[in-house]
């Protein structure tokens, strides 16, 4: 089982609600891991403080020509949807950046020039804490592509019985490729103006993909009531409610899992849990 944690903006709780529930499921039973998708900004460790067992660095192949002279006559540059290939009369210029690794350009060479070499884009690393797998990505600074780096960190949990990913926030790339293929997307909102108009969209992602979702609010005691309707009438099952805490802030602000200091957030965590392997009991056989 696959089970994505999201938002469609940062700060709604999603890592909140992604951490503490990992940790309440891995504790009712064996083979969770905790995956951290959000490869730009990924704290899921500072919470766990995981011992880790395998530490790599990621790459991704882009197309070179080694030194090997070229007619530069540009059917390579004409196939690359990216603009990641100059031609020229002395050959071809590769901007690594803005290459998507298809390996189009490779068919595309009427002369059958063009290798590949690897280029890293982040670090991928697995461990455990405590009884729980634990796998999260950091993109290299100034690497525009996350979505080859989080792809990877979600492969890594293809062993696990359940996994729980934290995605990144929004409905960008990244996100779609973080929730591709869950079984169930939770998505993490807040009651206000904003979250409500990317609950929209993230919603909207989540129907185009074709994925089953559900919905935890967080600071529910605050706004006006309109997230709860939106849900109600998109039929989309709210499973916890989560009143603003002065208590879970500050856990969240010395990275302690509030669920370990906040009696009444634990209960509901623990009560989410149960939902959820109630749910989906079949897929976990």
């Amino acid at each position: 089982m696959r089970l994505a944690v999201a938002s469609g903006k940062g700060g709604t709780g999603k890592t909140l609600v992604a951490t503490n529930l990992a940790w309440s499921l891995a504790a009712r039973r064996g083979g969770v891991t905790y995956v951290d998708a959000d490869v730009e900004a990924p704290n899921g460790h500072l919470f766990f403080q995981p011992d880790f067992t395998r530490i790599e660095r990621h790459a991704v192949p882009v197309p070179t020509l080694g030194g090997v002279p070229c007619s530069g006559c540009g059917q390579c540059a004409q196939a690359c949807q990216f603009g990641a290939i100059v031609a020229g009369s002395d050959g071809v210029t590769v901007y690594p950046d803005l290459c998507h690794s298809c390996g189009v350009c490779l068919r595309a060479c009427p002369e059958r020039l063009l290798g590949e070499q690897k280029r890293e884009t982040g670090t991928l690393r697995r461990g455990h804490a405590g009884p729980m797998g634990f796998i999260d990505g950091t993109l290299d600074v100034g690497e525009v592509r996350a979505v080859p780096l989080i792809q990877a960190a979600v492969q890594e949990s293809t062993r696990a019985a359940l996994a729980v990913l934290d995605a990144p926030p929004g409905t960008s790339c990244s996100a779609v490729a973080a929730v591709e293929g869950a079984d169930l997307v939770l998505l993490v909102c807040e009651p206000t103006p904003f979250g409500l108009h990317d609950l929209e969209l993230s919603l909207q992602m989540c129907e185009a993909l074709g994925l089953e979702t559900a919905a935890v609010v967080n600071r529910s005691d605050m706004g006006d009531g309109r997230v709860q309707s939106f849900l109600a009438t998109e039929q989309v099952p709210v499973l916890a409610e989560v009143p603003f805490g002065r208590e879970i802030a500050t856990a969240c602000a010395t990275g302690v899992l509030a669920s370990k200091q906040v009696p009444a957030f634990a209960s509901t965590v623990d009560e989410l849990a149960d939902n959820l392997l109630g749910r989906f009991e079949s897929l976990l056989q």
